[in-house]
């Protein structure tokens, strides 16, 4: 019998879970938590293997002890830099014997973003010689904000690599999606697994939401806002025109199959709408055809993705016309919503706009604050904002820079550090920095500032975030404590204060007068 290993996921097929020697599969995760707990899982299921850690010291990983009876872990940590990465192979190859047996390297995406597709080919090639040549399983597990980056890179590896999957994150469970895997006799590819966390365990979950529609009676049904016809008559019998979305949300519970579409007039309207599309998507099933149209121009970035979210098909922005709207409805037609939408709403609308701050912010609690932003998965990779240096011109302090600024949007942050102000735009677009600006300085920006630097990829933020604690006064640093007790130089050492003596000056009078009585 071939000598296999396993990850260890209950109730999945082992043809999907199954490790032979000689092969190398790699697993990324959006979150490094999420690959944490399948690295813990991974060595559980194992009577003995190496670990091979740089995300965190390999004992740190095995605290606390698995639950398993794991006889033996050779735990070794790799410096995470590119040098040690390169040379893995070949120190691998020295301390090695020849014996089936699986390895584990668990690492940050950090480490792999230092080498490019050339040199990540010939480190896989040398890696795969290894494992045949000392007939090892080699489990790669990597994640961190890029990894999408990471799983693009990998695709063009068929031939080295013998399995790749991604565990992506949910907001209440997990998508396993394996590209391919072989476990010796066969290839599986295209897969999807939706997975759970049950004491601090992934295991598999069956997705019990309702999929066939309970009839296909009212397929050509269209339920709608009056207001979405721009006036017009019902054009069939099938329409059925209300006054408002609550109307429109009481009959539509009754829908299987039918287009219901709602109206967006202001941006108050959002928080209600996310409610009643999501109970209707969770409660009524994939047939639904669920639509938002524009009427005013109010819906942000953040709030279309929430609503995507929460089950929608299409949102019809405010400049299209009537014609592109009837047009976009006969698109959806024979559809059906197949994205994962999470039961709790409250969560979701909490990881989907997670700053309800705004406004000035001191330079180490804004740094630590869109890195936090910068490692929530639910938020899209080089979607979650932009980040801002702007440098005022010779003429302006960048003290008197920072009274212009008005930050009106809830999520939108700005910090002051040396010269320059930093302005973080949460759920921005790149085409909609100009118009940002417009909103938050009264003058145009480029009439305030000499030059400004805009970043607006995940990796290229936290870069730079990196930049800006390093120039942070050490007085941003100091407790309130020392703060209150600071010495303050006596007045005869301070600069004299300038003011100017007023001359008086008699109203009325001839200035040869005024000249005379100075």
């Amino acid at each position: 019998m071939t000598l296999s290993f396993t990850l260890g996921i209950e109730q999945l097929q082992g043809e999907l879970t199954k490790m032979q020697p000689a092969g190398c599969y790699w697993i990324t995760a959006d979150r490094q938590s999420d690959a944490r707990i399948l690295a813990r899982q991974v060595i559980d299921a194992q009577k003995s293997l190496t670990l091979i850690s740089t995300a965190e010291a390999p004992r740190m990983l095995l605290t606390p002890a698995p639950a398993g009876d794991t006889a033996s872990v050779a735990m070794y940590s790799l410096p995470a830099d590119r040098k040690a990465l390169r040379n893995l192979p070949e120190d691998l190859s020295r301390v090695l014997s020849v014996r089936p047996q699986l390895i584990l390297l668990y690492t940050a995406y950090a480490e792999w973003q230092n080498l490019n597709s050339a040199e990540l080919s010939i480190w896989l090639k040398n890696i795969t010689r290894l494992a045949v040549a000392k007939q090892v399983a080699l489990l790669i597990i990597s994640s961190g904000a890029g990894i999408n980056n990471l799983r693009g890179q990998l695709q063009p590896f068929f031939r080295r690599l013998n399995g790749v999957a991604h565990l992506e994150w949910q907001q209440d469970c997990r998508d396993y999606r394996i590209h391919w895997w072989s476990n010796g006799r066969q290839i599986l590819a295209d897969r999807v697994i939706r997975l759970g966390i049950h004491q601090e365990r992934l295991t598999f979950l069956n997705d019990a939401e309702p999929g066939t529609p309970l009839t296909l009676n009212d397929e050509h049904h269209f339920i709608a806002v009056r207001d979405v016809l721009e006036g017009a008559p019902p054009l069939s019998r099938q329409w059925q025109l209300f006054d408002n979305n609550a109307a429109v949300y009481s009959r539509a519970r009754q829908a299987s199959s039918a287009t219901i579409i709602f109206s967006l007039s202001n941006n108050q309207q959002i928080a209600m709408l996310a409610e009643s599309i999501h109970d209707l998507r969770r409660t009524r099933g994939s047939a639904l055809k669920i639509v938002v149209r524009e009427l005013e121009t109010s819906m942000r970035y953040s709030d279309e993705r929430l609503l995507l979210a929460c089950g929608v098909n299409s949102i019809v922005p405010f400049s299209s016309n009537l014609s592109y709207f009837l047009t976009a409805l006969e698109g959806l037609q024979g559809q059906s919503y197949n994205r994962h939408v999470p039961a709790d709403l409250p969560q979701l609308v909490a990881a989907m706009q997670p700053l309800d701050e705004k406004g000035f912010f001191p330079p180490e609690r804004f740094c630590a604050t869109v890195k936090r932003l910068m490692q929530n998965a639910q938020l899209p990779e080089n979607g979650k904002g932009l980040l801002v240096a702007l440098r005022p011109v010779a003429e302006l302090r960048p003290d008197q820079a920072l009274v212009l600024c008005k930050m009106r949007r809830y999520g939108d942050l700005v910090t002051l550090v040396d010269d320059r102000l930093y302005l973080f735009l949460f759920s921005c677009r790149f085409n909609d920095f100009d118009t940002a600006l417009k909103y938050i300085f009264p003058l145009p920006y480029h009439e305030i500032f000499a030059n400004h630097l805009i970043l607006y990829e995940d990796l290229q933020i936290v870069s730079e975030l990196r930049q800006i604690r390093a120039q942070i006064p050490s007085a941003w640093r100091k407790p309130a404590a020392d703060t209150e007790t600071a010495e303050v130089a006596p007045p005869q050492q301070q600069r004299p204060v300038l003011r100017r003596v007023p001359e008086a000056i008699t109203l009325g009078a001839s200035p040869h007068h005024q000249a005379r009585s100075r």
